[in-house]
């Protein structure tokens, strides 16, 4: 099995280092036989690939391929049209892999294929989040690093054929999310099973929550609205509806859970800040998602009525 290794990246460059090394290290054994890493550079302005081109030695299993600013899914596609494995894992560029990364999706993958008699199955790995860019690998599993989503594309691998079947990612996701559920509805509907395998262990570093990130928080949000509904008129289901925050039922609930807006950005400040003081970040973007998801919400809700979607 050769598999290919597609990571768009924009603007990571430290944590991409560490993403990089750790693959490196990669076990070749089982049915996989080689790989590579195609690094898909999403017009960085932090010199990504002038980096890269000067540590060709330090990475012999990276190739780099760059595009004018384009968003996720045109990086992923283009990845994908200049990989040459049979096998296409996606990460994200801020993920730091066990040494058995690949060699655990390539097992679990080839014993599906067995047990099957075809290759309509993707690998889903687990993913850990962390804020310790020092030491990434060493934090602990924790309930909230459960995740329900069918294709998230931070840990997942998947035959190349059945994947260009499907048409790969839609383009029209420019801006922050969504475009990875959307491909996986398509890959649902090929019949495509998820095979979970969490010995693929993957390592999510994002900085700790700080004030000062709030507006880009904010703003992220505001995409993801706009992006939920290109994923809903492709498929108006109501499956689609409960992923996006579609429906009255969501509407209300962030409602009353911020008390209609009493409890937000600003209002929770003071609280923030001193859990971020005293050591409790995580806490602090836990209370944050609070008027995060109302936001989100409110957004999606206003965008409709503009553009006349019930």
């Amino acid at each position: 099995m050769f598999v290919s290794v597609v990571i768009p990246t924009y603007n990571r460059r430290p944590i991409l280092e560490k993403c990089l090394d750790a693959l490196e290290r990669q076990r070749v054994a089982g049915p996989l036989d080689q790989y590579e890493v195609v690094v898909v550079d999403d017009g960085s302005t932090d010199g990504t690939p002038a980096w890269l081109r000067g540590h060709v030695d330090r990475f012999p299993h990276v190739r780099l391929v760059e595009q004018q600013h384009g968003g996720p899914a045109e990086g992923r596609n283009r990845g994908v049209d200049h990989a040459k494995g049979d096998v296409i894992v996606f990460i994200d560029s801020d993920l730091v892999v066990t040494e058995s990364f690949l060699a655990c999706h390539a097992k679990a993958l080839q014993r599906s294929w067995d047990q099957r008699g075809n290759r309509l199955c993707f690998t889903y790995g687990a993913v850990v989040n962390t804020a310790n860019f020092e030491d990434p690998t060493s934090e602990r599993h924790k309930l909230r690093d459960l995740s329900w989503a069918y294709f998230a594309t931070g840990n997942v691998a998947i035959d190349r054929g059945v994947l260009e079947r499907s048409g790969l990612f839609d383009c029209s996701f420019r801006l922050y999310g969504w475009e990875d559920l959307e491909l996986g509805e398509r890959l649902r509907r090929m019949g495509v099973g998820l095979i979970k395998c969490p010995e693929a262990v993957g390592y999510h570093w994002h900085p700790a929550l700080t004030l000062d990130q709030i507006p880009n928080l904010i703003r992220v949000e505001g995409e993801r609205a706009r992006m939920g509904l290109v994923f809903f008129r492709k498929h108006p289901t109501r499956r689609v509806r409960f992923i996006i925050q579609f429906t009255w039922l969501h509407r209300l609930l962030w409602e009353v859970l911020t008390l209609g807006g009493l409890v937000n950005q600003h209002s929770l400040r003071p609280t923030l800040r001193w859990l971020i003081h005293n050591g409790y970040p995580g806490t602090a973007m836990e209370l944050l998602r609070l008027p995060l998801n109302r936001i989100g919400v409110r957004t999606l809700f206003q965008v409709a009525e503009a553009e006349g979607l019930h």
